[in-house]
């Protein structure tokens, strides 16, 4: 008798390609007389769409006198030794060979997985175990996945090169394959696996995936709603309904995940609108007839709206009068009911516990529904919980930063008592530095006592050295050259340590800096700069710029820092500059005397410049006291930072002033949408500390004035706000009057931006957030309006230059009038200041005339709105503005477009 188990591989491909049945298959055909089949394949998972299948029951074995096995021998083994084989079955020589103990050594063969076909024949005692083995995978290799790469599935899945084949397996990886593209919203992706046969009993597996579409979201249906709109409950929701508009959006995506979340949305909006009993009856996602696209429908109970009743508070804590805190509350009795209004009230509570050290303080509300008035009645119960305490601070994974480090950022020490508030405001100590994962954590876990917690800060450590080289564009600068070098944690210990080289069109910068944080391991932070800044001013004529000034500076400055409270520090500085200001001799300079020395040419180069002339030294004391709350250094999304600086320049040196400058910036989540909107406002003045008593020359240089334009100032050009002086130059033609005219063509005058002793400057801007793809790109768009102005400056002198030129006969030697070959007088153009000659006839204007304006010396805000794009595009960062000036004074100059961008290589 033969009893055998066999898996049918008999579905061939194309090109030698075998496609993998997962079904069981019927019971084998052409079988000898006697012989009872079974399909090997113990466990299926039918295809997409397939109802499952069960392999047919083994037929009853014939009655027949049973026999005594005499031996046991094993055919068809080629990897594996019989012994093993034999020893996965529970048949021994001397036993009773029978057909329950056949059929039991078949499904232990079956349990191992590593056989094709197998049979059990018995020839009078002589029992023939024979087997083909599974074979053996070469390799696995995927076709069709452009979505997801080889390093996103492979390491999912199980079947791998010189693992045996099964079944089982290819079933596993292919469900786990389709799990993954659902994942990512296509639930059209189909999977399917095929083997290569190979000599030496070898196969390659393939699995041939179709991806398919990504799955949107077609509609959105709710049924139930009476109070609220559709389109009123979708805004509310995560998801969107897929629109042409949302091309950027992934939210049109379809995720149970999101579709989960979208219920509590819905049930937070109904809540803070007042309907306590609201309750989303079922939420159900089918897909369209087409598999590609799914509709979701809500169907929802809004019961009845209900108002604020009594509001009271029950204070069991020692330092805190129960009817002052009720007094404080900002839920009314008869308001509509608002749970997000009783969420605020909970924390409020806690934070102000806690404030009075209360770290302890369990506040609770306690709520009592009336349905017959629809009134919700709410107790808040303050009371004192079981006090915890922090055992010990453990900080795992940091191979090259020093525990020291981290432990400093923690507001919590052994011995002290668990506050949530010191958490979380360790862990924003912690992201702030910069040198570990993204959303970093500090983990609370159980200590050795009930009262006992140990707080865990597993970090992973990232890169903190930057080397970068870039090159770019601006609008501001033109061509831009910098490379620099910078380690944020050197040795691990926190310090920074820097050099950098900036070249572009008006500017050359050399710095080298070092910064250590924690000064002698104590809460004191120290630095030190050395720089070298050349400047090259200019000013604009005929739409060009031309250089006019150049200032060089050497120097440096060495700052001390400390703490005043958790968020608020002061700075101490002190810097020393040399700065040598000149103009270029050839352009701006003549022998005013005749005497053949050079000197700087009002006429050429205007009197304010050439007062700006010379080599100063600046000695400068520096105070800073800065306020900080934002939740980030480099993308704030909320949270206010104030800073407020002093300088006095006069400790020795050539200058001598006092100048203050303020800044406030408050970042707001509009209703943690993600709309990001933040209020900026600055500005500065600066006094001199000694009277130069000279009339049209300010008592500050020009070098130490402020600036104002782009890029602080979007919608201006550099510098294109404030006081200037405008070189207009005279027409040789004259109005009814016999006026001589200007050109008032603004890019025909030169410009010359003098800086101002008083500055004022506001920002109101909104980010809009985008879908994910947009943001995987990098891409945040804002709006923006700018206010601002400059001003403060005493009146130069100012020149007007206006000649004219006179035709005078040109008399000989013996005092005759000279005549040309047809006697006509020869003449000759003589400077003059008659605007008329003898005869009453008008003479033509001398070139080079000039008159100077003194414009923008005015605090009338200037204001601009527009918007604007941040882009880390392929090239680097990339930048650009659309600003329109709604408001200006007389000689501003206002610009559209601005735009930056550079790249690293």
């Amino acid at each position: 008798m033969i009893r055998s188990k066999a898996v049918d591989n008999s579905s061939a491909s194309s090109a030698g390609r075998l496609a993998i049945a997962l079904m069981c298959g019927s019971a084998l055909a052409g079988m000898p007389s006697g012989v009872l089949a079974q399909d090997g394949a113990q466990e299926g998972t039918a295809p997409a769409g397939a109802a499952p299948q069960t392999a047919p029951a083994p037929a009853p074995a014939p009655a027949r006198t049973s026999d005594t096995i005499t031996s046991i021998s094993v055919s068809g083994a080629e990897r594996l030794e019989p012994t093993t084989i034999l020893s996965y079955i529970r048949l021994r020589v001397g036993q009773e060979y029978t057909s329950a103990a056949a059929d039991e050594a078949l499904k232990d063969l079956g349990a191992t997985e590593l056989f094709a076909n197998f049979s059990i024949r018995n020839d009078g005692g002589n029992v023939v175990i024979t087997v083909t083995e599974n074979p053996v995978i070469n390799r696995v290799v995927l076709e069709g996945n452009e979505r997801l790469d080889n390093d996103k599935i492979l390491p999912e899945i199980r079947l791998a090169p010189r693992q045996i084949f099964t079944r089982s397996k290819v079933r596993a990886d292919v469900a786990r394959i389709i799990e993954l593209y659902k994942r990512q919203g296509r639930f059209a992706a189909t999977v399917e696996p095929q083997m290569v046969q190979l000599p030496q009993n070898r196969v390659d597996v393939v699995f041939e995936i179709t991806e398919g579409p990504k799955s949107k979201v077609r509609q959105i249906n709710i049924i139930g709603n009476e109070v609220f709109s559709d389109g009123t409950l979708r805004g509310e929701m995560v998801t969107k309904q897929a629109r042409f508009h949302r091309f950027f959006s992934s939210n049109t995506s379809y995720d149970p995940d999101r579709l989960q979340f979208d219920q509590q949305k819905l049930r937070q909006f109904y809540l803070t609108e007042g309907y306590a009993d609201f309750r989303v009856v079922s939420a159900v996602a089918e897909l369209t007839p087409d598999q590609r696209d799914f509709i979701i429908t809500y169907v929802v109970e809004e019961g009845e709206r209900y108002n604020f009743g009594e509001v009271t508070v029950d204070s069991q804590l020692r330092d805190f009068d129960s009817e002052s805190l009720q007094a404080g509350l900002v839920m009314r009795e008869g308001t509509p009911y608002n749970a997000q209004r009783v969420e605020d009230t909970v924390e409020q509570l806690s934070e102000l516990a806690g404030r009075f050290g209360y770290a302890f303080a369990d506040v609770q509300p306690r709520f009592d529904r009336n349905p017959e008035d629809l009134t919700m009645n709410i107790t808040f119960i303050l009371r004192q919980a079981p006090r915890v305490y922090v055992e010990r601070v453990d900080v795992n994974g940091n191979t090259l930063t020093q525990d020291k480090v981290v432990r400093r950022e923690f507001r919590l020490s052994e011995g002290d008592a668990f506050n949530s508030l010191g958490i979380q405001r360790s862990t924003a100590r912690i992201n702030s530095l910069g040198y570990f994962q993204e959303n970093f954590e500090v983990n609370e876990v159980p200590g050795s006592a009930p009262d006992r917690i140990v707080l865990e800060a597993n970090v992973e450590e990232q890169p903190t050295g930057e080397l970068q080289f870039s090159a770019g564009f601006s609008s501001l600068e033109r061509f831009i050259l910098a490379g620099s070098i910078r380690q944020r944690n050197f040795r691990g210990r926190g310090q920074t340590i820097g050099l950098s080289l900036n070249y572009s069109q008006f500017s050359r910068s050399a710095q080298v800096s070092f910064t250590e944080p924690y000064l002698f391991d104590r809460n004191i932070s120290a630095g030190v700069d050395i720089y070298r800044r050349d400047f090259r001013s200019f000013n604009r004529f005929a739409s060009e710029r031309e250089n006019t000034y150049e200032q060089a500076t050497t120097g440096g400055s060495i700052r001390l820092g400390v703490p005043l409270t958790e968020y608020m520090s002061f700075v101490g500085s002190y810097t020393l500059n040399y700065d040598q200001i000149s103009l270029d001799e050839d352009l701006f300079f003549s022998d005013l005397d005749g005497d053949g020395t050079l000197e700087c040419d009002p006429i050429k180069a205007g009197r304010y410049l050439c007062d700006a002339l010379g080599n100063r030294l600046s000695s400068i004391l520096g105070a800073n006291i800065n306020y900080n709350t934002l939740n980030s250094g480099v993308r704030p999304t909320r949270g206010r930072s104030v800073s407020l600086s002093a300088e006095w320049a006069g400790l020795g040196g050539d200058v001598k002033y006092l100048r203050f400058r303020g800044r406030a910036q408050q970042f707001w989540n509009l209703f943690n949408s993600g709309f990001i909107f933040s209020l900026s406002l600055e500005g500065g003045i600066i006094e001199p500390l000694e009277k130069l008593d000279i009339e049209g020359r300010d008592d500050i240089l020009l070098t130490d004035r402020f600036q104002l334009g782009e890029p602080r100032f979007r919608g201006f050009d550099i510098r294109g706000v404030g006081p200037r002086v405008l070189r207009q130059f005279y027409l040789n033609d004259r109005d009814e009057d016999g006026n001589v005219l200007v050109d008032t063509n603004r890019d025909a005058q030169q410009d010359d931006a003098l800086g101002g002793r008083k500055y004022y400057l506001g920002r109101a801007e909104v980010e809009i957030p985008l879908g994910t793809g947009a943001r995987e790109l990098g891409l945040r768009p804002s709006v923006f309006m700018d206010i601002g102005a400059l001003w403060g400056l005493k009146t130069p002198v100012l020149q007007d230059t206006l000649q004219f030129v006179e035709q005078v006969p040109v008399i000989d030697d013996m005092g005759n009038p000279v005549v040309d070959e047809n006697g006509n007088p020869v003449t000759e153009g003589v400077i003059t200041d008659n605007p008329n000659a003898a005869d009453g006839t008008p003479n033509d204007v001398a070139r080079g005339s000039f008159r100077e304006v003194f414009l923008g010396n005015s605090s009338s805000p200037r204001i601009t709105i527009g918007a604007g794009v941040n882009w880390n595009s392929p090239f680097g960062p990339f930048r650009i503005d659309f600003a329109h000036t709604i408001r200006k004074v007389e000689g501003d100059d206002d610009k559209t477009l601005t735009f930056n961008v550079g790249t690293q290589f």
